[in-house]
């Protein structure tokens, strides 16, 4: 088999190994983001991580110096599903793909939106 051939194997397995996953794989998901840097450059996204996030159960928001804003959903004994960046997300869109998976957001800490 050639090199080239080889490599679209290998390419077509990450593709389809890292989104072949049903939404009820999902259990729960984390941000893991910087407090300033990036997220100060990205007032969508920063006001999504900061008022929005909260309020979704089964989410966690993990800040880490330096890190880019990534939505990583978590399937069974925390394994990783899938990493999204938000960087290029409205903060409607950060949103609807939360609502998408099958997260609920409340508008106050024990109320369903």
């Amino acid at each position: 088999m050639s090199a080239i051939l080889q490599l679209c194997f290998i390419a077509i397995f990450v593709i389809t190994s890292a989104t072949a996953y049903e939404k009820s794989d999902i259990i729960s998901a984390k941000i893991e983001t910087c407090r300033g840097c990036s997220l100060n450059r990205l007032p969508e996204v920063k006001s999504f991580v900061m008022e929005d996030a909260p309020f979704y159960d089964k989410l966690e928001v993990k800040f880490i110096s330096g890190a880019i804003p990534e939505l990583i959903f978590l399937g069974e004994g925390n394994k990783e599903l899938e990493r999204l960046a938000l960087s290029e997300l409205s903060r409607q869109e950060c949103n609807d793909v939360l609502l998408d998976a099958g997260f609920i957001k409340k508008t106050k800490k024990n109320e369903e939106f």
